[in-house]
């Protein structure tokens, strides 16, 4: 056999083929200046096409379900911050607070509101379900401190509180409560829904505690939420009609007990059965400025800031009846733009609560949309003059930090929903891998 010698280079010592070391610990070789820069440069572009890749894959890993509802949610509450701005700049002066008090406060809690959304979506639903009856019970003793020296009524109603300087309205934290202790109860008795007993104990007996709070203080409009909540986490969990016609039964006799029994909401109803109200200087004085605003914004309304509705013709223009002001500033246009929003918003949760991976998650989302865009259109309603006053305020866009608070917490559930359907997909994907491969070997063999 003939063996070729092939030429070594200059300082070739033989041994190991190896480059040669700079010292006994195995150190690189050293590099000209230019080498160096040129490796670092390389070391840059390959984390930075790491850092996108792991980005890229967060990114896709959220569903477009997600960012609809967020993208809308934002959306609204920026247009909420305007139109605060505009209708209350007067209220605000004249309470000494200068034309951008109430703005500052608004903004200030949509400060705190939007970065907790975030917050509240990425907490594991299983945490919502092991601290749901705390929840509640800390919502129930909130509402219970409105009858004591810390509760303040406001326009006949009892239901604020005031520790020193902070004051907040213990209902909305009823509402979140509700919609956590209700998904989770429902989802513990998922099995055994098709009984009665199952199905509305403890429903029905702890949902009538914390709606009667609320209702001691006068507060029918936050009641009929409340109500609606309830009605949604029995309908999406599933309950039987049957079982869902007893609490109809009895929040339908309650509802038309207090309006008889309270002359001031019997004369406001009746006003709003009036063909042709009259009382000018009475109950039609906010319906009928609420629709004379709509009308004189036209189509494409007079301007933002140039309301004259908001120049105290217009009792709470900056929070029930926000809606007038956005129909008078920006007109037939911007009111449908805003209906479109809620519309897409409702869209949105559709979508999540259909992908939810079991009866907590529809649960939580579905009492959610019926309370964001039930309270939407009630709100909407009563400006437009279909329901009579009842004093709930536009979500995400009325004037009101607790209220705000806790229609962005509300959507953070929602979007937390959305986050664990991903996850559970991400985590079933090896599986279905598997058994993809699986089928295929199978069918080659």
């Amino acid at each position: 056999m003939t063996h070729t010698t092939v030429p070594r280079p200059a300082g070739f010592d033989g041994g190991d083929e190896r480059p040669p070391r700079s010292d006994a610990a195995g150190a690189a070789p050293a590099r000209s200046p230019a080498q160096a820069q040129e490796h670092a440069e390389s070391a840059v572009r390959q984390a930075g096409h790491r850092a996108r890749i792991v980005l890229g894959r967060g990114i896709a890993a959220l569903s477009g379900s997600y960012y609809l509802v967020l993208g809308v949610t934002l959306f609204l509450v920026a247009i909420g911050l305007v139109m605060v701005l505009s209708s209350s700049s007067i209220f605000s002066f004249l309470d000494d607070q200068g034309f951008f008090g109430g703005f500052w406060k608004q903004v200030t809690f949509a400060a705190l509101g939007i970065p907790l959304m975030l917050i509240v979506s990425r907490v594991p639903l299983l945490f919502w379900r092991r601290w749901a009856w705390i929840f509640l019970a800390a919502a129930i003793v909130l509402q219970l401190l409105v009858f004591t020296p810390l509760g303040i009524e406001d326009g006949g109603n009892r239901n604020w509180i005031a520790i020193g300087s902070i004051n907040g309205q213990p209902s909305e934290a009823v509402k979140l409560a509700l919609v956590v202790w209700l998904a989770a109860v429902l989802y513990a008795k998922r099995s055994r829904l098709n009984s009665i007993k199952h199905a509305l104990i403890p429903v029905l007996p702890a949902s009538a505690v914390a709606l009667g709070l609320v209702l001691l203080g006068h507060d029918l409009g936050t009641t009929l939420i409340l109500f609606a909540i309830v009605m949604a986490a029995l309908f999406f969990a599933g309950v039987p009609f049957r079982a869902m016609l007893i609490p109809l039964a009895v929040g339908g006799l309650a509802v038309a007990v207090l309006a008889i029994s309270s002359p001031n909401r019997m004369e406001r109803i009746m006003s709003f059965l009036a063909p042709d109200c009259t009382d000018y200087l009475g109950t039609c004085w906010q319906p009928l400025n609420g629709l004379w605003a709509l009308a004189n914004g036209g189509v494409f309304g007079v301007g933002i800031g140039n309301s004259t509705s908001k120049w105290s013709w217009l009792p709470a223009a900056e929070n029930d009846y926000i809606f007038a002001v956005i129909g008078e500033e920006l007109g037939l246009v911007g009111a449908v733009v805003i209906l479109s929003m809620y519309v897409l918003l409702a869209i949105g949760m559709v979508r999540v609560m259909r992908q939810a991976r079991d009866v907590f998650g529809q649960v939580v989302v579905g009492t959610v949309l019926v309370w964001i865009i039930g309270q939407a259109l009630v709100n909407i309603g009563v400006v437009v003059g279909v329901f009579p006053v009842l004093g709930v305020p536009l979500p995400l866009m009325s004037s009101g930090g607790t209220a705000l608070l806790s229609s962005l917490v509300g959507i953070g559930l929602v979007l937390g929903v959305a986050r664990d359907t991903q996850r559970g997909d991400s985590a079933s994907a090896p599986v279905r891998r598997r058994e993809r491969r699986g089928a295929r070997a199978t069918l080659s063999g």
